[in-house]
């Protein structure tokens, strides 16, 4: 196969005439991504279940190398695989929960979930697999990334995926660093769309509540006959093909189809599988009437579910519906709670306008001050951080801090009003920071965990005590106080020890001190505690580069670019290692995809430069350095290499005064050897011998060595200056 397919067409008769004249190799599973299934993941759920009994039996150390993965995406796997390791926001206590995913989790766990499929597939190892996915237009924002993801990391040699949608356009996802899918599968994927067959009805049209069936498809069915019909639509959740199924769910009485949505219901809770919980079991809830107080249970759990892992589109959706069951007046907390985790997910997903929208609704709505305190800050925060460089606003933020401050002042309690001013000063403290005032903000992180120490007892609030200690480290590291920030992360991780951003941070912080074993150390355990994560490669595959483990760095670079195609860095990166290590065709390849993302990186400029060299094209050669020197970013290799193709034209000179700008810049043995050539070139033996002499203090080195012999013979005889 050369090609995974996406079939579009009004019904799904018609796509699977299309899908029956595919040469495809077997089947490995066929799956629905309707979220109404369950929920978020509802595809990769169902891929999982299909394949993992088998793989943790063939590959047996995919399962604890993907327990978060595959914990989040099926946690009906839970006892079969580790569980995860428990961080301070997973205690299960009364404390404010003041720390959530990052935006890009998911994007992690679906690289995982990938992971897990090529490997099982390796295992397999008797030929390629079909995979096919149906209603993906329905699909949660997790499953549309996931199968993204799989498109364009798995070859359809391994694995053939076939996607089938409707006609209707797949919508865009909302907010930004999200991965598209309609644009993936116009890359990676070949459409095929199916034409209507003559005189069939459309099956695959679902019917709302409300909506019109045609009865003439019950013509001769006794009563029994169309329950029996209407039972097998809603047992398959709704969803299914057949129209007269459909037309006999709109046939039965209301109070028998209640009836059968709450059969379906107890039936998906029998079951006992969690990730029910978050797509059929609430769903059919609110079909069966079931008491509100009782529907909104369910779906403030799965909210709260979804929140936690950070699955934040989903745990919109279910906010909004759960919301819809609570009568603000009769219960306003609950009616806030719910509120509130909306707007929070909307944020952490990106979605900045929609979240403001939500806090301006909730303040023309409530008198309550904890709702405008949690309004103001939450503000405040889309203008300090979730808004684009385009409407960020650290003036406007810090009047809604302001307001929130002022509120929480007034708090009755001691130690409410304790954690919470210091919480919305930690807002204002984010806020001086962007606004380049680190002292202040220092000053307030120091005020407000002195204040804590001062109001609570030692054990409360532990997961904002390690927020504010893990801020005042980042300030730290902004003012160059470097120790200081280690101890403060080396503080938050003995309090905190199975979170891997705090390995990541504190092995970025070992970096800038020049202890590069133990940030690798850090790296490789924030490897372990996260779903695949390209930062944290890439930052290792520099680690092993300045230890001078060169396949440990291209292995580390491959993986990032594997993750993410369009990181620039590991692109430019990856270019040095293939020129040192010969691979220039390679080198070459990265070097055009590097400056077709970025066409004026000083680097790859210099790189393009250095193999156009190595080629024997001098005068292009000279053209891209100039480039890159153009360009900008005082690089010390773009001077190097320019003072190398001045030496190779016999410009002795010019040649002397680009390695003095490189050595100026980052003075190295490479650049120190040519100079030293240059100097010898020239007759300048002095000068040779002294950079010889450098070289030797820093490396043991033989030709450097017998190079100095030579000057220092030149010298005796009195030869040059």
């Amino acid at each position: 196969m050369d090609s995974h397919y996406w079939i579009s067409g009004a019904n799904r008769p018609d796509r699977d005439r299309i899908l029956a004249g595919l040469p495809l190799p077997p089947i490995l599973a066929r799956v629905s991504a309707h979220r109404r299934r369950r929920g978020p993941y509802t595809a990769a759920g169902a891929i999982l279940r299909a394949i993992l009994p088998d793989t943790l039996v063939r590959r047996p150390e995919l399962g604890p190398r993907h327990h978060i993965e595959i914990l989040t995406a099926a946690p009906e796997f839970s006892g079969e695989v580790p569980p995860m390791r428990s961080t301070l926001d997973h205690r299960s206590t009364s404390e404010a929960r003041t720390r959530y995913q990052a935006r890009l989790h998911t994007l992690r766990i679906a690289h995982g979930l990938v992971d897990i499929l090529r490997d099982y597939l390796t295992a397999v190892a008797d030929g390629p697999r079909t995979l096919l996915i149906d209603d993906i237009a329905e699909a949660d924002a997790t499953d549309e990334e996931f199968v993204a993801v799989l498109l364009r990391r798995l070859a359809p040699e391994q694995l053939t995926v076939v996607v089938s949608t409707g006609v209707e356009p797949l919508v865009e996802p909302a907010g930004p660093d999200s991965v598209s899918l309609p644009q993936t599968l116009s890359r990676c994927a070949r459409r095929l769309v199916a034409e209507p067959a003559a005189g069939e009805p459309a099956a695959d049209k679902q019917i709302p509540p409300g909506g019109f069936a045609d009865q003439t498809l019950l013509t001769g069915l006794d009563s029994a006959a169309i329950v029996e019909l209407a039972r097998a639509y809603v047992a398959a959740e709704c969803l299914g093909d057949d129209p007269r199924q459909h037309a006999a769910y709109r046939h039965v009485a209301d109070a028998d189809r209640v009836g059968l949505h709450d059969e379906r219901r107890r039936q998906l809770l029998a079951c006992g599988e969690p990730s029910l919980l978050l797509g059929a079991v609430p769903f059919h809830a609110e079909c069966a009437a079931r008491p509100t107080d009782e529907v909104a249970a369910l779906l403030r759990n799965a909210q709260l579910h979804c929140k936690t892992r950070g699955l934040y589109h989903a745990a919109v959706e279910l906010g909004e519906r759960a919301r819809a069951m609570v009568d603000r007046d009769t219960d306003p907390d609950l009616w806030w709670e719910i509120t509130g985790d909306v707007t929070t997910s909307l944020s952490a997903a990106g979605r900045a306008e929609e979240a403001e929208q939500w806090y301006d609704e909730a303040r023309a709505l409530s008198i309550d001050p904890a709702v405008h305190m949690h309004a103001a800050y939450g503000t405040a925060m889309l203008y300090a951080r979730h808004y684009g460089d385009g409407r960020r606003d650290s003036g406007r933020a810090r009047r809604w801090l302001n307001q929130a401050i002022a509120i929480a002042s007034l708090l009755p309690d001691p130690k409410e009003r304790a954690f919470q001013s210091v919480f919305q000063r930690n807002g204002l403290a984010l806020v001086e920071t962007r606004d380049g005032r680190p002292e202040e903000a220092l000053r307030l992180l120091n005020e407000g965990m002195a204040w804590l120490d001062r109001d609570l007892a030692p054990d409360e609030q532990l997961l904002h005590r390690t927020g504010l200690r893990y801020n005042r480290a980042q300030v730290y590291g902004m003012m160059g106080r470097l120790e200081e920030a280690l101890a403060d992360h080396s503080w938050v991780i003995e309090l905190d020890p199975n979170f891997a951003d705090h390995y990541f941070n504190r092995g970025n912080v070992l970096r800038r001190l020049g202890r590069n074993e133990a940030a690798l150390a850090d790296y490789e355990q924030a490897l372990l505690l996260f779903p695949p994560s390209p930062e944290v490669h890439y930052n290792r595959g520099d680690v092993r580069l300045e230890l001078g483990d060169v396949e440990g760095a291209l292995a580390d670079f491959d993986r990032v670019l594997e993750l993410d195609p369009e990181h620039v860095d590991a692109l430019s990166n990856r270019a040095a290692i293939r020129c040192d290590l010969g691979d220039v065709d390679g080198a070459w390849e990265d070097i055009g995809a590097g400056l077709a993302l970025a066409a004026g990186h000083p680097y790859l400029l210099s790189l393009r430069a250095r193999v156009l060299a190595e080629r024997g094209d001098p005068t292009a050669a000279r053209q891209a350095v100039d480039a890159a020197l153009a360009a900008g970013g005082d690089l010390a290799e773009p001077w190097a290499i320019r003072g190398g193709l001045r030496y190779e034209a016999g410009d002795l000179a010019g040649a002397l005064d680009d390695f003095d700008r490189a050595i100026e810049i980052a003075d190295g043995v490479e650049f120190r050897y040519n100079r030293a050539v240059v100097h010898q070139s020239a007759g300048r033996w002095a000068a040779a011998a002294a950079d010889f002499r450098a070289i030797l203090t820093v490396v043991d080195d033989e030709d450097a060595a017998a190079e100095l012999d030579r000057c220092e013979a030149a010298l005796a005889a009195r030869v040059g200056v």
